[in-house]
């Protein structure tokens, strides 16, 4: 049977505080390029495109402090969204070729049962990458998020933080689309000025030199803020409380400026929930993948008349991954971060 080399970046330890790239180690294995006998319902994957996102900073955990029911462990391959190729199938509904994006290990050929896999390629006539994206967890993260979670009507006013990220980037995009007024906060004059120049927001905070975020807030929205589409938690969370209007919402996506703290920043605004009427509910995009194909029928067409942009920050090869999923907790990326393993 044919062998194949096959490096891995494997998880050393549980990570405290913030992570960092001597935390992973990359190896060389070898994998059979040939399911093992009695393989039903389990797939071989050759790994083209991989996605870093910061809700595997939470899985770097010990079991104790994962807010998730699995995460990595150490010694073992690190795992992620990623869009694959079928190498060999044992399962009805795929075949050897298909393009498939799922959750996968980091490696350059996985074994993987396929109750893993979230959906099958159908439309190739964009970049493959963007399954990591646009196309997926991330693009079905901001579209349920702001039209499922955030109720959006047109003509209000909306404020994104994190907003050049992975997620942030389409939820202002959805925004302007639906007739809102939208504002973002990144952390530098480069993602500032893309927010505005290249994503269509309004206006665009940098929040790194804010001295008081809610003087600014103020600024933006002298009427307040009817939906904040929250990626980062703390003081900008509790900036926006005070800026919020009555019966306001706030989809929780995530709150990235806390994953590596290892005691959080508290909210001192949260009292504004009830004055205020305030919706505040979190949300896990695993609860809305019954509406993808919906979301791709609403997005390819904007993807396609350019009406909606997407840029990534592309990572080559492998031996790149631990550096790039460390740089998204710094800002060190410039739109979504994808890790090419292979172009096919």
């Amino acid at each position: 049977m044919a062998q194949a080399k096959n490096k891995q970046v494997i998880l050393k330890h549980y990570v405290s505080g913030f992570p960092k790239e001597s935390d992973m180690n990359i190896i060389d294995s070898t994998i059979t390029l040939k399911l093992p006998q009695a393989s039903n319902d389990v797939l071989l994957l050759k790994n083209l495109y991989l996605s870093c996102d910061p809700y595997m900073r939470n899985l770097m955990n010990s079991p104790e402090n994962c807010f998730y029911r699995r995460n990595y462990s150490p010694q073992s391959p690190i795992a992620g969204c990623g869009v694959s190729k079928v190498v060999e199938s044992g399962h009805k509904d795929y075949k050897e070729g298909d393009l498939v994006w799922g959750f996968t290990n980091w490696e350059e050929y996985s074994l993987i049962p396929a109750a893993q896999i979230l959906f099958k390629i159908e439309h190739t006539d964009v970049p493959l990458s963007y399954y990591t994206g646009i196309l997926g967890m991330p693009g079905m993260t901001a579209y349920a998020g702001f039209f499922e979670v955030g109720s959006p009507k047109k003509g209000e006013n909306v404020f994104v933080s994190a907003a050049s990220g992975a997620v942030g980037q389409l939820v202002g995009q959805f925004a302007k689309l639906h007739g809102c007024y939208v504002v973002g906060s990144a952390g530098s004059k480069e993602k500032v000025d893309m927010l505005k120049n290249k994503f269509g927001y309004d206006e665009a905070i940098n929040y790194k030199e804010e001295h008081d975020l809610n003087a600014a807030l103020k600024r933006y929205f002298p009427e307040g803020i009817d939906i904040y589409f929250e990626n980062v938690g703390g003081k900008t969370l509790d900036a926006v409380l005070l800026n919020m209007k009555l019966h306001g919402r706030i989809p929780v996506c995530g709150m990235i400026s806390q994953y590596n703290l290892t005691q959080p920043e508290g909210v001192t605004n949260l009292a504004h929930i009830i004055y205020k009427r305030i919706r505040m509910q979190g949300f896990t995009v695993a609860n809305y993948y019954h509406l993808y194909t919906k979301f791709l029928e609403f997005v390819l067409p904007h993807i396609r008349e350019g009406r909606v942009v997407y840029v990534e920050d592309i990572a080559e090869g492998l031996e790149k991954g631990p550096a790039a999923l460390v740089g998204i907790f710094s800002g060190r990326n410039v739109g979504k971060q994808v890790v090419v393993v292979a172009r096919e």
